[in-house]
């Protein structure tokens, strides 16, 4: 039987312990960053960190570092190694030369999932775009590796069919795709222009909360939803009914620490939806170690697009996997963890700490959708009597939620 499976390429990790973080914050960066790595196929082996006020100009790690690190690549036969910020493109060259196996870095490896995921003519466009913008100031010391065709991580896309030297030639297909995305983006708002004046709500949150999870439980539609980064690309719209009260859900890509520039710029039809949605619902995975750290990412990115004044919902998903520490100070024996009632998790600071409504709930087990519904309807509801206030007799009389 011929083997037609390709070998998994074996990655190692590599990040800086910068003076503003504690080793623990690092962990949690690199425990993203190998989420990532694994979406994209990649199996990784081990982690480097350093502690470094500044990267190194040349090789991002110090010299006895880098030393370390290719003495374990040669040793291990490591395929790729992936650094958690932006490499400038003389660290790309010197620290391939100093490790032997290909270099990815965060943004790179962001966009090689993007183009993995990329399905419709949309989605491929906006991700071509940014990887071509993300490669012309790379051209030198990218093409000679792409050259050799290995397929792979970070190879998808513009490299694998033909190699273009010629930067005129990359800057020429940048002006096309922006030409493309620019009529796409037109055809896009016409379709959100006649979907008329109802009311319009937008699932945001990091990625990997469980947005799409949500989406096919309010909507009863099938969406793709997987438990790996940046499951959703493509903007789902479906009509909601809650009650009387109709509106339109729409499920976004989601967000994440360092989200590449040129990614941002080249969804915008994608963020539009964001844009242009009269409430945003905020899911937010309680369960995972970071997650105000994601919320943090997630108001930030919606201040960028100049929607974070709009009126939200905070959820918070996955309570059935939430648990607390419990350790009390005169107890020697090992701090345990509980999971936390209903009923305790709306005493927590996250009930309080918002000026927006909040509500926890399971989207996989179902536990408490009912109240996040009942919230929904009466923020839909504020909304719509606002746009037709003479139509408020509507709600005389809603039916069972």
């Amino acid at each position: 039987m011929i083997e037609t499976d390709k070998p998994v390429e074996k990655a190692i990790l590599i990040a800086i312990n910068y003076p503003d973080q504690d080793e623990r914050e690092t962990e949690e960066y690199l425990d993203e960053l190998s989420f990532l790595t694994e979406t994209a196929g990649a199996v990784p082996v081990k982690r480097f960190v350093q502690k470094l006020d500044i990267p190194n100009s040349r090789t991002f790690v110090g010299s006895g570092k880098i030393e370390e690190i290719a003495h374990f690549v040669s040793e291990n036969k490591i395929d790729i190694a992936i650094f958690d910020d932006e490499l400038s493109p003389a660290q790309m060259r010197n620290i391939e030369e100093a490790l032997g196996c290909r270099i990815l870095d965060r943004t790179n490896l962001i966009l090689d999932i993007f183009a993995s995921r990329a399905h419709t003519a949309h989605a491929r466009t906006q991700v071509e775009l940014a990887q071509y913008q993300y490669l012309l100031p790379r051209l030198t010391g990218m093409w000679t590796h792409l050259e050799r065709q290995r397929g792979g991580i970070g190879l998808r896309g513009p490299g694998e069919t033909e190699i273009e030297t010629d930067r005129r030639i990359i800057r020429d297909r940048i002006s096309l795709l922006k030409t493309q995305l620019k009529k796409i983006d037109m055809q896009m708002a016409t379709q959100r222009q006649n979907r008329g004046k109802m009311v319009r709500v937008a699932l945001v949150g990091y990625t990997n909360v469980g947005k799409s999870t949500l989406m096919n439980l309010l909507s009863k539609s099938d969406v793709f939803a997987e438990n790996k980064l940046f499951a959703t690309l493509d903007t789902t719209v479906r009509k909601v009914v809650i009650g009387n009260l109709p509106f339109l859900l729409s499920d976004t890509v989601g967000f994440i620490r360092k989200l590449p520039t040129d990614l941002i710029e080249s969804f915008k039809s994608t963020l539009d939806e964001v844009r242009e949605s009269d409430l945003l619902v905020h899911v937010v995975d309680i369960s995972h170690p970071g997650f105000e750290e994601q919320i943090t990412v997630v108001d930030e990115t919606l201040r960028s697009l100049g929607s974070a004044d709009k009126p939200a919902i905070m959820v918070f998903n996955k309570i059935d996997s939430f648990s607390y520490v419990v350790k009390d100070e005169f107890d020697l024996t090992p701090a345990i963890k509980e999971n936390i009632s209903l009923d305790d998790l709306r005493k927590t600071w996250m009930a309080n700490n918002t000026n927006h409504p909040v509500v926890f709930i399971s989207a996989k087990t179902k536990e408490n959708i009912e109240e996040l519904k009942q919230l929904l309807y009466e923020e839909v509801k504020k909304i719509h009597i606002k746009r037709y206030p003479y139509n408020d007799f509507l709600f005389d009389n809603p039916l069972s939620l």
